[in-house]
Order: C-alpha cells, then structure tokens, then sequence
C-alpha cells in the first residue's frame, strides 16, 4: 500500500493534473467571492442592503446567479457562424485560465516557472482580443461586432504601456520568470541562484530581513536599496499607476468598458450569448481581473513576501500574503467601477496613446538608466 501511495505521488502525470486542477478550483471560488464582492460593495457606495434574501446577508446569490444560468437555454441564432460562435467563450476561458500557469501563488507553488514567463504571459493574453473579435464577428450583430472592434483596438492600446512596465521590471531584476520578477538582484544573490535561475521551492525564512520583504522594500517604493533609490521613487510609482489604469483597459473595466457599453451598443460583443456561454465570458472576466492584480502584486508589491519584513513569513504565509494583496487590488478595480463614469472612444484612446504611452517611456528609460548604474 505505501508503495502504491508513494508511486501515485512520484507519477508525474497525476501531479501535472493535481497542479493544474488546483487554480481551477481557486478560480473558480475566487469568481464567487469577487461577483459577491461587486454586489455588496456597489450596494455599500450607494446606500443600500444589495441581495439579501439568498442565504444569510446574501452571500449565496453569486451561487444562485451560476445554477441560474447553467440552467438557462442554450440559444443559438440562425445567422451566426455557428463553429465560430460556439468556439469563442471556450477559448476566451481557456486564455485566461492559461494565463495561471506562471503565477507564483507563493515560494513552494509555482504551478510552471518558465524561463520566458513574461513572454508567455503577454502572447497567451493577447488570445483573449481574437475570442473577442471571433465572438462579435461570428454572432452577426452590428452591435456585437462593434463591441468587439472597440474591444479589439482597446486592449491592443492598453497592451502597450501595461507591457512597458513589465519590461520595466524585468530590467531591474535581469530575468522574465514571474517568480524573479517581484523581487531584486541582491534577493537572488542572497540564495545563492542567478537571476535567470530562480526558480520554485525559494525558502524565504533564511534571508535577511532587508531582502526578504517589508513594503518599504517593495518596487512601488523603489525596491531594495539605500537612501539613493529615493529620487526613483516618483517614476515606479508612476508605473505602478500606470500599470493598474492600463489592467483596467485590458480587462473592460470601467472607465474602459466602452465595449459593454449598455447605453449605447447594448451587451456588446456577447450580446448574442446566452446560457453557459454567457458564463464562460462572464467567469473569464473575472478570472483577468485576478490576473492582472496578481501581476501587478509580483511587480509592485513583493509577491509572496510579508509587507512586515521577517515577520509572518513562510511557505503557507506567502500565499497568504499573495492571495490578499491581488484581493486588495481586485478591491480597487471595483471600487473604480462604482466611482468612475465611462469614458468616450476618443477620450480612452488619448490617454493611451497620448498620455500612458509617453510616461511609461519616460519611466522605463529613467530605471533602467538607474539599474545600470545601481
């Protein structure tokens, strides 16, 4: 029996599944809580209760609102290109759920720390806008199509800052895995490993207190350093707001939701969409804001480490700590979406490109020149 238990274990193709089913579930239940999340505190900013009737306070409505449409009909218009239509929120969750596969959830589960992490992160993202485009396309609605043009050339704009302030990062750390991009070359050292070698199964208990975390040693305060690293500060913090209103374009959040924009194209892109299609793109949504507040905790926020330094650190600590910072972050993208009236097309491509663009230039050359120097 101990050899069947320990030959189960050791199989590499029962861990691979057991790694990748474990974000599944997380996403899955983190969906619930963030939709609860949405209800509540868009009640709380408008001075009203929200649901209250399904459950106690609430708090089962997200799960009403799932078995709701899991039960809904399954239409499907005539004049839809039906390969197309039916394909699009399969592969829109599918990106997103890829997308998982190179985040660090703590220093003892990387699920797969790739060398080119970063790399992979921005092309697996990007198939998000073709499920988009093919949604709106193959549903045969000018509505949906517009939706999804708007969508389309949003995302694209909005890629391009938040990609900046990756290769940002990646500048001051020397490497594009996720699990080194949260922390700093004298963090790396202090293991032992070379920047393009850090990997998983990191102990962080055994590091200095000065490299092992706080949040005065986070990158949105400059990262670890000495008192030289104060005139830095203005410009990561700059990126790191940056980085947050360019997550909210690249996920169709308000200001930016242009392409859900009831009040003028109705549901846009998904219009069409119903039944578990409708919750597909639904779940997806919310799986890319998780997304990107997980990428933007490992830039900016330490990852995994405690922001109190040496105190509450450890393997089950680190993901606690990650899992909380994306959650404060999910937090904002939420708080944004009940204060911020929309924006204009015209309006949201000019801060892009006008705006964004030019000052994560500006940010990216000014660290980098400081890296280098450093």
């Amino acid at each position: 029996m101990e050899n069947f238990i320990n030959g189960f274990i050791n199989n590499e193709f029962i861990t691979a599944i057991i790694i990748s089913i474990i974000p599944l579930i997380f996403v899955l239940v983190y969906a619930l809580i963030a939709i609860l999340g949405e209800l509540k505190i868009s009640a709380f900013m408008q001075e009203r209760l929200g649901p209250m009737r399904t459950g106690p306070w609430g708090i089962f409505q997200p799960i009403a609102e799932v078995i709701k449409l899991l039960q809904k009909e399954d239409i499907t218009p005539d004049a839809v290109n039906k390969p197309l239509f039916n394909f699009a929120p399969f592969l829109m969750f599918a990106a997103s759920y890829a997308c998982f596969a190179v985040i660090p959830f703590s220093s003892h589960f990387i699920p797969a720390s790739l060398n080119l992490g970063l790399f992979y992160l921005l092309a697996v993202g990007s198939i998000g806008v073709i499920s988009i485009v093919m949604g709106g396309w193959a549903s045969n609605n000018k509505y949906s199509i517009l939706g999804a043009m708007r969508s389309a050339s949003q995302i694209v704009s909005y890629e391009l800052p938040a990609g900046i302030c990756l290769l940002t990062i990646a500048a001051l750390t020397s490497t594009f895995t996720f699990s080194g991009l949260g922390v700093s070359k004298e963090l790396m050292s202090a293991v032992g490993g070379t920047p393009n070698a850090f990997l998983g199964g990191l102990d962080i208990q055994h590091i200095n207190v000065a490299q092992s975390g706080g949040f005065w040693n986070w990158f949105i305060f400059g990262g670890p350093g000495n008192i030289t690293k104060i005139w830095v500060i203005p410009f990561t913090l700059g990126l790191t707001l940056i980085y947050f209103i360019s997550s909210l374009a690249e996920t169709n959040r308000t200001p930016f939701d242009i392409s859900e924009g009831e009040s003028e194209i109705v549901a846009g892109y998904f219009i069409e969409y119903s039944g578990i299609k409708f919750a597909m793109f639904y779940f997806a949504e919310y799986a890319n804001m998780y997304v990107v507040a997980a990428i933007m905790t490992i830039l900016f926020l330490g990852g995994w480490t405690s922001p109190f330094g040496d105190f509450m650190n450890g393997p089950i600590w680190g993901a606690f700590w990650f899992v909380s910072k994306a959650f404060a972050v999910v937090f904002l993208q939420i708080w944004v979406r009940w204060t911020l009236p929309r924006l204009r097309v015209d309006q949201l491509m000019n801060i892009g490109w006008k705006v964004l663009l030019p000052l994560s230039l500006v940010c990216f050359l000014v660290i980098s020149l400081w890296g280098i120097l450093h």
